[in-house]
């Protein structure tokens, strides 16, 4: 088992190819332009790092479900590393697309290969991934994806299914049996509407072949996601048949895991950048930043690939990971995210340009949340929070606070309000966190401290804009959301508290009402 290293920067695997492709952008009339498929790598070899290994060679052993921007800049970036430095060709990836159909057009016509593009203030790396070796969209063919996971060549399962996807009461983490989908799913297990209908009715099959299982890796921004995840297959199993979710539980690895990589949403506009620079055409390329990392728990059903090799961190347990990286980073983002779009920015790398916001989160960190959260073996947090301040401040990411500000009413619960709750428990002082809640409930009425619209993607978004609208500077009947909330409101204290910070953002607008919370905020001795 290897053990995490001292974290002093970021933590990417090695890019030794990608390295020769930090280029100065050629004149565009030396550029031909083409497409990318596997018949033309070799006429971009020399603008871009490109497969050298035989992609033919892949054993199709990793299936992702729900495959998006993030899951190709991140954990397929791993799996190409393996193959590339020639350490194993038997963790090829089978994508699978879950509810939009754009990155099957985009992918099959090339081969599946795309272009990551990595982005820093010093400039900027492309390569092109070749370990994906097909895509499948799940509401096509669902037989497809059945046979995929049902295949002994399958040992690996990972998902980005986002935080909401998972079944779970969002407090007590039950199983919610109630939900419609599920209904589907056990009234029609060939053909599956969730992740988890998929994962049961796979694993059944497997279990009747007398197939050894896959082991179930969740890669989403959720507490103990791996107990999450067995919670969700364990509990729709139990729906079917008792002896399958008995072995399931008995059988199947759920490690948790913890994952970072800064990727935004690749705008139209990015394909016409990447051809112009380096004369390929992808029909979807990533942009993303150099820092990435990846810890796992050591636990697996039926192998474990050697990630170790290319930068993953193998640990006991995750948790403390974890916390580190959802107290500090998302929650950061969620309080950036909301209070900086109220200012009136647009990018995070804006908003970190002015100082007053830059002293805020800085100091959000380092008073309220770094004293409630673990210092995990190996990481250096005083460096990590450092690391994070550079990374905020890109401005080759651009990353947009609007993404930051999506499915606020379930990124909350995840990532914020459980440092407020504890700071509450044990008795701090958590003005800087309070007024991240704040600018989340004053953001939801749905303008800007300019009269400005907002974007609100939310799947609450009616529900809770009518609350907000209905409240204004009042924030009880948000705080009655008890899926959002659970029972902070009840607390008088925190509701005065809670009241007071919307009041002066309402009366000074968001940049003042910083301002003013860090002068009143006492420094810690």
């Amino acid at each position: 088992m290897t053990t995490a290293e001292p974290m002093t920067g970021p933590e990417a695997p090695a890019h030794d190819r990608a390295a020769a492709a930090v280029l100065p952008a050629p004149p565009e009339a030396a550029l031909r332009v083409r497409p990318l498929r596997q018949a033309t790598l070799h006429r971009h070899d020399a603008r871009v790092a490109v497969p050298t290994y035989d992609r033919g060679a892949l054993t199709p052993a990793v299936v992702h479900l729900s495959m998006g921007g993030f899951s190709r800049a991140h954990q397929l970036i791993y799996f190409d590393e393996l193959a590339e430095r020639r350490i194993s060709t038997e963790w090829g990836v089978v994508g699978v697309g879950l509810r939009r159909r754009h990155l099957q057009e985009a992918l099959v016509p090339q081969d599946h290969l795309y272009t990551v593009v990595e982005r820093s203030p010093d400039g900027e790396r492309a390569r092109v991934v070749g370990v994906m070796v097909d895509y499948l969209y799940a509401p096509d063919d669902p037989a497809a994806v059945l046979d995929r996971l049902s295949d002994p060549r399958t040992r690996l399962v990972t998902l980005t299914i986002t935080a909401g996807g998972y079944l779970l009461d969002p407090h007590t983490r039950a199983f919610r049996a109630d939900d419609p989908d599920v209904a589907r799913d056990l009234a029609e297990p060939s053909a599956p509407s969730t992740v988890f209908g998929y994962l049961v009715e796979a694993l059944d099959r497997r279990r009747r072949a007398a197939l050894a299982p896959f082991t179930v890796v969740s890669c989403d921004n959720l507490h103990r996601n791996g107990e999450a995840t067995r919670a969700s297959v364990v509990g729709l199993a139990r729906l079917r048949d008792e002896v399958l979710a008995r072995w399931i539980d008995d059988r199947v690895a759920f490690p948790s895991s913890m994952v970072d990589r800064i990727t935004p949403q690749t705008p139209p506009e990015e394909r016409a950048a990447l051809a112009a620079r380096y004369g390929v055409d992808d029909r979807w390329p990533v942009v993303t930043e150099p820092f990435s990392q990846w810890f796992i728990e050591d636990v697996f059903s039926s192998g474990r690939p050697p990630l170790d090799e290319v930068g993953v961190h193998f640990v006991p347990d995750v948790g403390d990971y974890e916390l580190m990286k959802t107290r500090l980073l998302n929650a950061s983002h969620s309080a950036l995210g909301h209070l900086g779009s109220l200012a009136g920015y647009i990018r995070m790398d804006q908003l970190m340009g002015d100082p007053v916001f830059a002293a805020y989160v800085a100091r959000l960190m380092d008073d309220e949340v770094t004293p409630l959260v673990p210092e995990p073996d190996g990481v250096d947090l005083a460096a990590y929070k450092d690391t994070l301040l550079h990374r905020f401040a890109n401005p080759a990411i651009a990353d947009r606070l609007s993404r930051l500000c999506r499915r606020g009413s379930a990124k909350l619960p995840q990532h914020l309000l459980p440092s407020l709750r504890q700071s509450r428990v044990e008795g701090r002082s958590a003005p800087l966190l309070t007024l991240a809640v704040a600018g989340w409930c004053r953001y939801l009425r749905g303008t800007d401290d300019a009269g400005r619209p907002l974007p609100l993607e939310d799947p609450r978004a009616a529900e809770l804009q009518a609350l907000a609208l209905e409240g204004r500077g009042d924030p009880r009947p948000l705080l009655a959301v008890r899926p959002v909330f659970g029972d902070l409101g009840d607390d008088p204290a925190f509701v005065a508290d809670l009241s007071r910070a919307l009041a002066r953002l309402d009366r000074l607008g968001a940049r003042a009402a910083v301002a003013a919370t860090l002068a009143a905020r006492p420094l810690p001795r």
